[in-house]
């Protein structure tokens, strides 16, 4: 790789779950400090990082779809630089500079705080491999929060220890470590001082995160958002992703205590198979799953649940996929993900005996699709007629529209005198599977 001179406008590309959007926003700002500006839309950058999720198949093949796409017909001089962060480069870092020799950078999620100096070294010619994995240490490397949408992400907990047997999280985000109690509350009162009206907490097991408050309390997620709740500015508060085998008491008790935490819970379950589930290394039943909702729901009726499931896990039969099709018929999720299995190097199931056929996957996956779009097309129209605040987050595709969020957590769109970042009250009118349309009722109750 020949010197080449320093990059003056980036792109930064993430894929994948919401933790990787946060990583993108503060390797976008780390740029930014060293000078380099978003490239215009439209152009082609001078360095692109691409921010990758190693959860859906095939994940490494696209990062190499996305290289060649880059590099293709370009000579060396108009090429831009490439940077491979996130979680693919954690677990392929050596494997992409072999196979890619366009690539100037390879950094984990946990090392990406190295990105400038990785740059110096890439600028003078040095391909640089960078796939550490320290205790956090990235976050006060990271510069202040001067600038966020409305609704912004805050990591506070990062890894699991659960070792589910179809998950890579624990070999490419590593052991479940949280973030100080101090350091959170200084940055969600720097978003909110930013410009963010709703901040969503982050983990790969959210629920998992524990630490010590101003008062020297231990104190879990619950103690830490009943604290954010106290930030000045500050409307509206989620999390995500749970695992329900750390929904403890304080936390269900503040669904129903706290204005602030909106009625929306993303809770895994994966399968409705006690038998899959145990081959999965899940810790819940179904019935135990069940009990606990039935608990978040009594202490917030009007919750709104999500869920992630995978149909076609190795050895799972109709009559056990059947199961799971029963628990989505008793919940009636408002919003879910639902994905096929397919194996990821290194984990126990990749090599289980039982792999299903991937036609047989495609119908069970189709059928209970079907059956979660019934559910959230059934939420949204019960919805109608309500009125609620929503959080506008930007522009609709016509002129005076605007687009936000409810407390439910559905896409809302309306017309009227409205700005980015305000707070306003809409009435919910009609319905469609994946968004409503409402009639504002009031000028901004805040205004960004």
């Amino acid at each position: 790789m020949k010197p080449t001179t320093s990059p003056k406008t980036y792109r930064v590309k993430s894929f994948g779950c919401q933790m990787n959007v946060y990583d993108g926003e503060r390797m976008a700002e780390m740029l930014g400090e060293q000078g380099i500006v978003p490239a215009p839309e439209g152009e082609d950058a001078d360095l692109v990082v691409l921010n990758t999720c190693h959860i859906r198949e095939k994940a490494a093949e696209k990062v190499y779809s996305d290289i060649g796409r880059l590099t293709k017909g370009k000579t060396q001089t108009k090429a831009p630089m490439i940077a491979v962060a996130g979680c693919v480069a954690q677990a392929e870092g050596e494997e992409i500079m072999r196979r890619s020799p366009a690539v100037s950078m390879v950094v984990g999620p946990q090392a990406y705080h190295r990105l400038p100096e990785m740059l110096e070294k890439a600028v003078k010619g040095e391909r640089a491999t960078d796939t550490d994995m320290p205790a956090i240490a990235k976050f006060a490397a990271l510069p202040e929060r001067r600038r966020t949408n409305p609704a912004s992400f805050l990591t506070v907990q990062e890894g699991c220890d659960k070792f589910c047997t179809y998950c890579v999280v624990p070999y490419t985000r590593g052991a479940e470590i949280s973030r100080p109690y101090a350091d959170l509350v200084t940055e969600a009162k720097k978003l909110v001082d930013a410009g963010a009206k709703e901040i969503t907490l982050l983990g790969q097991n959210v629920s998992a995160w524990s630490g010590e408050d101003g008062k020297g309390h231990q104190v879990g997620l619950a103690g830490l958002i009943r604290d954010l709740a106290k930030v000045d500015g500050l409307a509206r508060i989620r999390y995500t992703t749970s695992h329900p085998a750390d929904m403890d008491d304080d936390l269900i008790a503040a669904h129903g205590e706290i204005d602030k935490l909106m009625p929306f819970l993303h809770l895994p379950v994966q399968a409705g198979s006690d038998r899959v589930l145990k081959a999965m290394n899940r810790s819940h039943t179904a019935e135990s799953y069940l009990k606990l909702l039935d608990r978040f729901r009594a202490a917030r009726p009007d919750l709104a649940l999500s869920g992630d499931f995978i149909v076609g896990f190795p050895g799972e039969t109709d009559v056990e996929f059947e199961e799971t099709l029963a628990l989505v018929d008793e919940v009636k999720y408002a919003q879910a993900f639902s994905f096929k299995y397919s194996p990821r190097p290194g984990t126990p199931a990749a090599t289980m005996d039982g792999q299903v056929a991937k036609d047989v996957m495609d119908e069970r996956l189709r059928r209970l699709q079907d059956a979660l779009n019934r559910d959230q097309l059934a939420f949204n129209e019960a919805s109608v007629g309500r009125t609620c605040e929503v959080l506008v987050e930007r522009k609709g595709k016509h002129p005076g529209q605007w687009l936000g969020k409810s407390p439910w957590l559905q896409s809302v769109w309306f017309e009227g005198d409205a700005q980015i970042g305000d707070l306003v009250e809409v009435e919910l009118v009609e319905a469609g599977p994946n968004s409503l349309a409402g009639t504002l009722r009031e000028t901004a109750l805040s205004a960004a």
